[in-house]
């Protein structure tokens, strides 16, 4: 009884770490999902851009699913070591044992893949570039989600400030956007030429290169808890009734 008792009260605190760290994904998710515009938002309004880069603009939505999923099954958890339910433990530790697979295989996919998709976001560079140069100016929309995205990350263009080179705006101020330059008043190609800012691209990339530690810290700690949680949800399964 004594032991059957410790591996509830370990159960509570598994479930209970999975259920704040579901919720934490949520509430980034909705971050992230309500801030988009200033994030991903650029990712809309790209001529003649792969279906499968606008679909980033929704990982907002991917990460409100899991975060929702994870607190579910967090509480899910702490019912069946409550209940001492057979069906809810079986139930909890398969499905924890299918996410479990599914990051692994997600993980090893994204370490395979990742040299490709830096390599075919550097390919869409031009595109991009093309698109700040025939609409940043003209096009209302286009025109605030640039302004909002290189607001938020401190950044100008998706490369540098040469993709507004002969854009309707630079051909109609003789100016360059005012985050495309650090200490001039009037951001001008000579100002924005002398210390260049660096491209959304660029910033996006370092944004998330610095939280990698963070976020693989956060991915193995969820993974042990995982680990953890299954193990004893077999134990437990296994002396119900006893």
């Amino acid at each position: 009884m004594c032991c059957k008792g410790f591996l509830k009260v370990m159960m509570f605190v598994f479930n209970g770490i999975i259920f704040l760290a579901g919720a934490a994904i949520l509430a980034v998710g909705i971050w992230v999902a309500v801030d988009r515009v200033s994030l991903l938002g650029f990712l809309d309004h790209i001529k003649d851009a792969p279906a499968e880069l606008s679909q980033l603009a929704n990982i907002g939505y991917l990460l409100i699913g899991v975060g929702a999923f994870l607190a579910l099954m967090g509480f899910l958890g702490c019912c069946g070591a409550m209940k001492e339910s057979k069906c809810m433990l079986l139930s909890f530790f398969i499905i924890v044992l299918i996410i479990f697979l599914v990051e692994v295989a997600a993980g090893i996919v994204l370490i395979v893949f990742e040299p490709l998709v830096e390599q075919f976001l550097d390919e869409i560079g031009e595109t991009v570039a093309t698109s700040i140069k025939e609409d940043y100016g003209k096009n209302e929309d286009f025109t605030a989600v640039w302004n909002s995205t290189m607001n938020e990350l401190k950044c100008c263009g998706y490369n540098n400030y040469t993709d507004f080179t002969d854009s309707p705006f630079v051909s109609d101020t003789s100016s360059y956007p005012d985050t495309c330059c650090k200490n001039s008043i009037i951001c001008n190609e000579i100002a924005a030429g002398i210390d260049p800012v660096t491209g959304c691209f660029r910033a996006l990339e370092k944004l998330i290169k610095d939280n990698a530690v963070l976020l693989a810290g956060v991915a193995l700690g969820i993974a042990a808890l995982e680990i953890a949680a299954m193990v004893v949800s077999m134990i437990l399964y296994c002396n119900v009734g006893k």
